[in-house]
């Protein structure tokens, strides 16, 4: 069955290429932070007749593993521009091509070439409290086997030593992958004021949406009207909202630890409240 998942895979991205010039590129990203709720949102815009996903899966992850295959092979990820000129008509309005892949925004080059080769996108981002965060991406890339210490009060420890040197290799080799960079950054990732200050000179303020994932869960009609607000595509009733991506933590976080980690994010916490329109919801 995976043999045969992975040939339909491969004669699938093969058409793609062969017809890219022919495909949408994306009108918006939704760029992360991982483990936020992208999934989610991803699933709930995908049934929206004027937004259009990748045809094979959610995440290309162009511009931060994939950047070497170039844009021939991105596009052919999308959609073809017929069908989306047939929505056009029906609709009165220009369908959009999307994709969700959660690295870009912690991926020190990403931010560069999304600019450089999307001009105009826009950009969404989700955030979540970093602490909840950061245990919920140990238990992830534990299940996934990209992670071998099983206590997260140890990865912790390790992070540091493990990202040492990551951007520098990174930015000074553009096609290079680092593991633990992309694996193992529990905390670093959860530091998204750094990110989005990144993120802003490049692609430009008004063009960035960030959300506050406890309050997509907890109200999702709002949140979903905003998103649609700000990508000017018309309301045509609201979507099934599911929770997608879950997953179950294998043990409670000790108190002094999750203390100290609160406090560690608390800077950066606060330098969201521009980016949210008030303090975060888990800072209330």
């Amino acid at each position: 069955m995976r043999t045969m998942k992975r040939s339909v895979l491969s004669l699938s991205r093969a058409t793609g290429r062969f017809t890219s010039g022919a495909r949408l590129l994306p009108a918006f990203l939704i760029t992360g932070a991982q483990r936020c709720g992208t999934t989610s949102l991803y699933r709930a815009l995908a049934q929206h007749p004027l937004l259009l996903k990748p045809v094979l899966h959610k995440g290309v992850h162009y511009f931060d593993v994939a950047y070497w295959r170039g844009m021939a092979w991105y596009q052919a990820h999308f959609p073809l521009r017929v069908g989306a000129a047939l929505l056009h008509h029906r609709y009165g309005m220009r369908a959009q091509a999307y994709e969700s892949s959660p690295y870009y925004l912690f991926h020190p080059l990403a931010g560069e070439r999304i600019a450089g080769d999307l001009p105009g996108v826009k950009v969404i981002v989700l955030v979540r409290d970093p602490v909840e965060r950061a245990v919920s991406a140990h238990a992830h890339e534990l299940a996934r086997g990209f992670e071998t210490e099983s206590h997260f009060e140890y990865a912790v420890e390790l992070e540091a030593q493990r990202l040492a040197g990551a951007e520098e290799l990174l930015r000074g080799s553009p096609f290079a992958l680092h593991h633990s960079h992309r694996h193992h950054a529990y905390l670093a990732r959860g530091r998204y004021a750094d990110q989005l200050d990144r993120l802003e000179p490049l692609v430009g303020r008004e063009r960035i949406l960030v959300l506050d994932s406890h309050r997509f869960f907890a109200e999702p009609e709002p949140v979903y009207d905003r998103v649609l607000d700000f990508l000017g595509v018309p309301h045509l009733g609201y979507p099934a909202f599911e929770r997608h991506n879950g997953r179950a933590l294998p043990r409670r976080v000790p108190q002094v630890l999750a203390r100290a980690l609160r406090d560690h994010f608390e800077a950066y916490d606060a330098r969201l409240a521009r980016w949210l329109g008030g303090e975060p919801s888990w800072r209330r």
